[in-house]
């Protein structure tokens, strides 16, 4: 009989703090249960210093464990949710979703305590387009470069004086000890988060009944619900994680709020579009939502970031 969960993670300090979660989750809910944590290397960990966009996007951080549940070396994968592509491969899924950490982007500087501070040309730092592109909306005049590597590494950049601030995503500062360090919050209306930004997902074969059977314990539904909503509209537009893509689904009692951001590479090209109504609705909002985009020219536009 099966009393055993083995949880695949890439071997970050990240990641590990994520699967390390999911363990505490799982054993709250069924203490009878063993779980064993298997690191993992993935190739985005290999490569530091390509731009992921070239490299095939953020998906390249999840591929390895994903073969791993497939060859049923594992029982699951933990994942930042925002790392994970659309479409997964056949056999697996996203079984549960735990609650929500918050979801914003955060500014970290050393000498400047808002982006709005920094001068003409200043360097700010960042692994994604999609955040580089929104801020070059409202601040043109900075330079906005490539920053890879963990955290840690990327603080470590910002105090060598390579940068006049960085962009880092809030939840992931906060879960390693660094909330102090964020200078300042984006509102979510000025640097709309990436789908499931914040959230730690939990993929699993989907034919392993006993193993969905527990993590259906510790699945937040009211995240679930926007995480699906978000990759709802990402899927719909065809999107992959190495695009310039937000969507962001939030929760106001019984009414969820959509944002969307698709840009062209450049940036020079913009679509945002919102959409609000009853919960009950949100996939079928999220879905509307995308064929929209796609009829005011985002095809175009994600065709021309990833020639």
């Amino acid at each position: 009989m099966r009393n055993k969960i083995r949880i695949a993670t890439r071997e970050s300090t990240l990641a590990m703090w994520q699967a390390n979660y999911v363990r505490d989750r799982l054993l709250e809910a069924h203490p009878q249960i063993q779980v064993e944590i298997v690191g993992m290397t993935t190739q985005g960990d290999r490569d530091k210093s390509s731009p992921l966009s070239t490299i095939g996007g953020k998906g390249v951080f999840v591929k390895e464990l994903e073969l791993a549940l497939l060859n049923e070396a594992v029982d699951i994968a933990v994942h930042s949710m925002k790392d994970m592509p659309s479409i997964l491969p056949e056999g697996l899924a996203i079984t549960a979703i735990c609650e929500r950490a918050d979801p914003r982007d955060a500014f970290v500087s050393v000498h400047y305590q808002s982006i709005a501070d920094i001068p003409s040309s200043g360097k700010i730092g960042s692994s994604s387009l999609r955040r580089r592109l929104q801020l070059k909306a409202k601040y043109p005049d900075l330079d906005y470069v490539e920053l890879r590597g963990n955290v840690g590494t990327r603080l470590d950049k910002l105090d060598a004086g390579e940068f006049d601030g960085i962009i880092l995503a809030a939840a992931g500062l906060a879960r390693l000890g660094w909330g102090d360090r964020i200078t300042e919050y984006l509102p979510t209306e000025q640097c709309i988060p990436s789908a499931g930004q914040g959230a730690v997902g939990i993929e699993s074969r989907m034919s392993d009944t006993w193993v969905n059977d527990l993590l259906s314990n510790i699945d937040h539904a009211r995240t679930s619900c926007c995480v699906r909503c978000e990759r709802l509209i990402t899927a719909g537009l065809g999107a992959t994680c190495n695009l310039p893509i937000a969507a962001f689904a939030e929760l106001d009692g019984d009414t969820i709020h959509l944002s969307t951001f698709v840009s062209n590479e450049s940036g020079d090209r913009v679509l945002k579009m919102n959409m609000s109504g009853d919960i009950r609705d949100g996939e079928k909002m999220s879905m509307e939502l995308a064929a929209s985009l796609l009829e005011k020219g985002a095809a175009e536009l994600i065709k021309d970031a990833n020639p």
